[in-house]
């Protein structure tokens, strides 16, 4: 009988799971598109960022055409969506070495700065949002919204160059930058990912906390609070079994945009503090006009924030289930 009872709830969300993963996989065919055709109308060439100026029209137009590069956009793009299907997202025109190699060999260094940020903001700011949502319009809560909204309005470089300035070569406490790191290198070394890793926490703060902190205010003063107090249900119980469980959605919501925050932080953290991951990668892909590696990186970046947004949409629905779920 329960798994009867239950069956109705299970078959509505396969059934939207199922809608949200075909709607993801058109999502990813159309950026595998966008990536492909925005990457190729870049300026320029490999051939014109490498090559130096004494270089003749025939050995520029010869080197073109060893690496392809004559071939009409459309050409281009099957081919690389034959390799792509297999797994092969082609050779860097600069370096030679498969993209999946370049990008494989810096990723270590964006994921140990992306989950060492992921660690410290979704506690902090689930902390902070559930103090001064439970404290509406308090003291500490004018206190924390003015400082978070403070920080999020600094932008990366900007807050990068305070902290170096101050911290670094001021202070001489923390290192500069992560020079001549790439990769897992930078765990040799941890001491280069405090500075990095308080930029992109201080970026993302912000939302999180705000986004939680609404949540939570909504719930708490909401009639179903409301309803379960004047049942005699202590505050403890109405909190921890109404409000914080009400106020998740949106939460979930917007940790998968901080993720997406991240992505983006990454670059501009990484090329200023130098550390060696795709977001530095990337910039240099980019000056070198080295496109297969710039569609790796670019490609990269779009399908990890459509997977990390159809997640958190699967999560939302189980938190918030429709009424034939509830029936």
């Amino acid at each position: 009988m329960a798994g009867t009872a239950r069956s109705p709830g299970h078959r509505l969300t396969r059934s939207y799971t199922l809608r949200r993963a075909l709607t993801g996989l058109v999502q990813c065919g159309v950026v595998l598109v966008l990536v492909y055709f925005l990457t190729a109308l870049l300026p320029g060439d490999s051939v014109d960022a490498v090559l130096s100026e004494m270089t003749t029209p025939e050995q520029a137009a010869l080197a073109r055409h060893e690496l392809g590069l004559d071939e009409p956009v459309a050409v281009r793009f099957g081919d690389w969506a034959v390799g792509l299907l297999q797994g092969d997202l082609g050779h860097s025109l600069v370096t030679g070495l498969p993209v999946t190699q370049e990008i494989r060999d810096r990723l270590a260094a964006t994921v140990v700065l992306a989950s060492a940020a992921l660690l410290l903001v979704v506690p902090l700011a689930l902390a902070l949002g559930i103090l001064t949502g439970l404290r509406e319009n308090g003291r500490l809560d004018r206190a924390v919204n003015a400082v978070v909204v403070a920080l999020h309005a600094v932008p990366e470089f900007v807050l990068g160059l305070l902290l170096v300035a101050g911290v670094s070569l001021g202070a001489g406490l923390l290192p500069a930058t992560a020079a001549g790191l790439s990769g897992a290198e930078v765990l040799s070394t941890p001491a280069v990912l405090v500075l990095p890793v308080t930029v992109l926490v201080c970026r993302q703060l912000g939302d999180l906390t705000r986004q939680t902190r609404i949540g939570v205010a909504e719930q708490h003063t909401g009639p179903v609070a409301r309803h379960l107090r004047l049942l005699g249900l202590p505050e403890r119980t109405v909190v921890l079994r109404h409000v914080l469980p009400g106020a998740l959605a949106p939460a979930v919501q917007q940790l998968a945009r901080c993720v997406d925050g991240l992505l983006g932080g990454a670059v501009v953290v990484e090329a200023l503090f130098a550390v060696g991951g795709v977001g530095t990668g990337f910039v240099q892909a980019v000056q070198d006009r080295d496109l297969p590696t710039v569609q790796g990186y670019a490609l990269l970046f779009a399908l990890t924030a459509v997977v990390v947004n159809f997640l958190a949409d699967i999560v939302v629905h189980r938190l918030t289930p429709r009424r034939g779920e509830r029936a």
